[in-house]
């Protein structure tokens, strides 16, 4: 059913997750720290998209609006403030985002960025759901080395430091898409239910990031997707004694 999703992905990234981790995912000890990374992940993936607008597109009553709505989800991420009760019906914005007039590329990445956000922040909202089903006690976790081994790999300049921050992106939301398609068959049949139903977005989200990388670009970015497979592909196959959501081969 899934496999017209994921073959673009899995030709995209350079390699599978390793066997090793499919198989510390899978034990049921493990599933408290696979979904409360999972759960900063998603928050994460919000406000990397944030940075990004901020940064580059968004006017000051844009950034106002989406910082506001991210507010509620990082106050339960790192001071345990709410549940799944008093984020009900907050993912909502009360008018439309507007990009810098100036801006040649401002409102398609708005538009795409504005939706990912939206999408991811439902996300975390239907893992902590899960999390409080399974009464699973949350505390915050330190985030793995995986973005960061990326990211430190970006260009200082401009337009290609934000070309690479994209590429970056589209790695991050394909290696996501496919570790869902590779845990959901050893989960619990409603987590993973809810895995498989995550994969179109998230296919999506890495195709939105990759189109406009190639848009922004002046020249073709074949070989910085080639440079940054690279990297993605050592941080996913090379031993790691830190199991998360994207994390190495456990040791």
């Amino acid at each position: 059913m899934y496999q017209e999703l994921l073959t673009p992905i899995n030709a995209f990234l350079k390699c599978s997750t390793p066997a090793a981790w499919v198989d510390e995912a899978k034990k049921s000890e493990n599933l408290p720290i696979l979904l409360r990374d999972h759960l900063i992940c998603e928050l994460k993936a919000s406000q990397s998209a944030l940075f990004l607008l901020k940064r580059y597109a968004l006017t000051s009553e844009g950034v106002e609006q989406l910082t506001d709505l991210m507010k509620p989800y990082e106050n339960f991420a790192y001071k345990r403030i709410g549940n799944t009760e008093t984020l009900k019906g907050m993912n909502v914005l009360s008018k439309s985002i507007k990009a810098k007039p100036d801006c040649s590329y401002g409102q398609d990445m708005v538009d795409k960025m504005v939706l990912l956000i939206r999408e991811e922040l439902h996300h975390f909202y239907q893992v902590l759901e899960i999390i409080e089903e399974n009464n699973i006690p949350y505390d915050p976790i330190p985030a793995s080395r995986y973005a960061k081994g990326m990211l430190k790999n970006v260009r200082t300049y401009e337009p290609e430091a934000l070309i690479d921050k994209l590429i970056i992106g589209a790695y991050i939301e394909a290696r996501s898409c496919e570790r869902f398609a590779k845990i959901a068959p050893h989960l619990d049949p409603k987590i993973g239910k809810f895995y498989l139903s995550l994969l179109r977005s998230e296919a999506r989200h890495y195709q939105d990031y990759l189109a406009l990388a190639e848009q922004i670009s002046k020249v073709d970015i074949t070989d910085r997707v080639n440079f940054f497979a690279d990297i993605e592909a050592e941080l996913i196959q090379s031993s790691d004694d830190d199991f998360k959501f994207h994390s190495g081969s456990p040791v």
